[in-house]
């Protein structure tokens, strides 16, 4: 999953938004962050963050996902399929927030200036452009998935073609949408579980 479902799927704790957002830019194992800058909020926010990650990638809908682009996208099909499913959840955000996106968007940027102290400084550039460019209003429309996708292609040590990945979503929109919708309420229920039981 992308920034936006990572972000969503934090509920409403602050502090556990900051850390599943921070989650692929943290590294190592979590016991040794204890005496870290970290909360223990912050902590399990990153710790949400791995367990989400865990159970996409071994979800069965999303691996459908996956093979469906593997031929062309090979080991980079996941990072498009995550693409995607953001895309999907912010068409269909109403299903899943009493709050609109622009509004909870709005929200989530003035978290994360509130919070810049526990910002690393590696993420300044990205958070800026993630603010000033609105990316979670952007995965509304096609052109929004594709700049993504493009960022993260010029980043890859080789030539993966992904920036032309929405040609694929538009052709089997409904195929994915599908597997997207059998699969996201199961992870929120995954996730609030997990939650609750790492309090």
């Amino acid at each position: 999953m992308n920034f936006l479902a990572h972000t969503y799927l934090s509920g409403n704790n602050d502090d556990l938004k900051i850390g599943n957002f921070l989650g692929d830019f943290v590294k190592g194992r979590l016991n040794k962050l204890s005496n870290s800058q970290y909360s223990k909020g912050i902590i399990n926010g990153l710790a949400l963050h791995r367990e989400i990650d865990f159970f996409t990638d071994s979800h069965p809908m999303v691996r459908q996902s996956i093979d469906r682009l593997q031929p062309k996208y090979h080991k980079f099909s996941g990072i498009v399929v995550d693409m995607f499913y953001d895309h999907i959840l912010a068409k269909n955000f109403t299903q899943y927030s009493e709050i609109p996106l622009e509004i909870y968007s709005q929200n989530f940027y003035s978290l994360l200036e509130k919070r810049k102290g526990d910002i690393p400084e590696a993420m300044e550039r990205m958070v800026e452009s993630m603010v000033r460019r609105n990316w979670f209003l952007s995965y509304l429309k096609y052109e929004g998935i594709e700049w993504a996708l493009q960022g993260i292609s010029k980043r890859l040590s080789f030539k993966s073609g992904i920036e032309n990945a929405t040609e694929e979503l538009k052709q089997d929109y409904i195929l994915y949408e599908s597997d997207f919708n059998v699969f996201f309420p199961q992870l929120i229920n995954h996730c609030q579980e997990f939650v609750k039981n790492h309090a």
